[in-house]
C-alpha cells in the first residue's frame, strides 16, 4: 500500500513540475489504462471459481447496498434542501420586517 501512495505522490510531483507543458495525450492514456484495468479485473473475477459460484449472493448484496446508498442520498439531499429553504425564507422575512 505504501508503494501505491508513493507512486501517486510521484505522479503528483511530476504533474506539478510539468503543469505548463501541453500533455493532451495523458487524458487519452488514462482512459486506455482504466479500460485495461477494468478488463483485467473482470478477467481475474471470471477466473475465480469462488466468486463465480457466489455471484448471485454478491449481486443481491450489491443491489441492496446500492439501493440503501441511493435512499440515504435522496433522504439527506431532501433534508438539506428543506433546511436551506427554511433558512432562506426566514432571512427574507427578517429583511422584509426591517424595511
Amino acid at each position: 500500500m505504501l508503494k501505491v501512495v508513493a507512486i501517486m505522490f510521484c505522479g503528483m510531483g511530476a504533474g506539478y513540475l510539468l503543469r505548463k507543458c501541453r500533455l493532451g495525450i495523458v487524458s487519452a492514456l488514462v482512459m486506455v489504462f482504466i479500460w485495461l484495468l477494468l478488463f483485467f479485473l473482470g478477467l481475474e473475477v471470471g477466473a475465480n471459481p469462488r466468486i463465480i459460484s457466489a455471484i448471485q449472493e454478491l449481486g443481491l448484496e450489491a443491489l441492496l447496498l446500492s439501493l440503501a446508498g441511493i435512499a440515504g442520498s435522496v433522504t439527506l439531499a431532501w433534508a438539506l434542501w428543506r433546511f436551506a429553504s427554511r433558512k432562506k425564507s426566514s432571512s427574507h422575512e427578517q429583511k422584509g420586517g426591517q424595511s
